[in-house]
């Protein structure tokens, strides 16, 4: 039986983004990163298909992600959670339920790019399976020119045994 606690706790949900959601999403983006995505960049994602998801807590994003697939591998091109919910297992929750969505495609691996500074988000990525492949020297603006980013993969398929033939 539930408790009266239970009954009136706020249900955190992951679905697919809207565009309604992106003002919000962009909020987020913006009180997290030095140089965050513009609008446009969220809007074209939701148009050309890619797998955009919010996680929201009574009607509210709290988190989001958005990854691509391509050539049988998923990207996990975005992924952030807004400050309040951080260290609380959102984006564990939130990156679990991207890599099942990615295997359930049928991709073979997912990967993703991490500034080598973000120690809790590589945590995070090691946790749930991911280990650095690669170095991207250069691929993210910083303060002061560029910083390099590491490459994490993670294998989302595995041979269940002998082929039947």
């Amino acid at each position: 039986m539930a408790t009266a606690a239970e009954l009136i706790a706020p249900e955190v949900v992951i679905r697919a983004m809207r565009g309604s959601d992106v003002a919000e999403v962009v909020a987020i983006e913006r009180a997290s990163y030095q140089f965050p995505w513009s609008e446009g960049i969220f809007r074209d994602c939701l148009r050309v298909g890619y797998v955009c998801r919010v996680m929201s807590l009574a009607r509210q994003v709290i988190a989001y992600g958005v990854m691509s697939f391509g050539a049988g591998e998923a990207h996990i091109l975005n992924l952030c959670v807004g400050e309040a919910y951080r260290c609380r297992g959102v984006g564990r929750r939130l990156l679990s339920s991207l890599v099942e969505r990615a295997s359930v495609a049928g991709m073979s691996d997912a990967f993703l790019e991490v500034r080598p500074s973000n120690t809790a988000a590589i945590r995070l990525y090691l946790a749930l399976g991911f280990e650095q492949v690669g170095m991207r020297r250069g691929y993210y603006q910083a303060a002061s020119g560029r910083e390099d980013a590491a490459v994490l993969r993670r294998a989302l398929r595995r041979d269940s045994g002998p082929s039947a033939s």
